[in-house]
């Protein structure tokens, strides 16, 4: 990691050597923001770098996910009412893939996850107003997760997010950090 990184919401247990962050989540933590709750978090643990411009974030994730709402993934935001987290989520009984897009309010996104949710990876790229926002299963592989709009070029932090919920105590590494240009692969360029 060679960029900037710095904590919003530093949770008590965390350590970083080289390449790797090791995170245990405090408890009661979340990022939401309004939608069908009706209440609005910002407590989730989120480890980012200041960027502006185009550009692609990506890392591998791992945890064990297995209480309610239990998640981690990469973050990308602007200011707490304008924001976009994704990864694992553990719901309805088994982690899932999903992202959660804010602009004032927050929508939530969740399928199935195709490996083992103990292990995968994230990737994000900005280009203008865009955000491509993939995931992989074996880091070979790249599907669209989803493709949103997301206003301004600004400077904004990208990183990695953790939160649980309903608990504390979720330990997750992240590793294998990549900040660069952004990629211009087709939209459909699974590489």
């Amino acid at each position: 990691m060679n960029a900037d990184f710095y904590w919003i919401n530093e949770p008590h247990s965390w350590l970083r050597k080289d390449d790797t962050l090791w995170v245990t989540t405090d408890e009661n933590t979340d990022f939401w923001h309004k939608t069908w709750y009706g209440f609005a978090r910002f407590s989730g643990h989120f480890y980012g770098c200041d960027v502006t411009g185009d550009f692609t974030f990506q890392v591998r994730v791992r945890g064990d996910f297995n209480t309610l709402y239990d998640q981690a993934g990469i973050m990308f935001m602007q200011d707490n009412a304008h924001w976009l987290k994704a990864g694992i989520e553990f719901n309805d009984g088994a982690p899932a893939i999903g992202s959660v897009l804010t602009l004032g309010h927050s929508d939530w996104a969740t399928g199935v996850f195709p490996g083992n949710a103990d292990l995968f990876w994230m990737r994000l790229t900005r280009k203008g107003d865009s955000l491509r926002l993939q995931y992989s299963a074996d880091g070979k592989s790249w599907p669209l997760l989803r493709l949103a709009h997301f206003p301004g070029s600004g400077k904004c932090t990208v990183g990695v997010m953790c939160c649980t919920p309903e608990r504390g105590g979720l330990s997750v590494r992240f590793d294998d950090f990549l900040l660069a240009p952004a990629f211009d692969n087709a939209l459909h360029d699974l590489s």
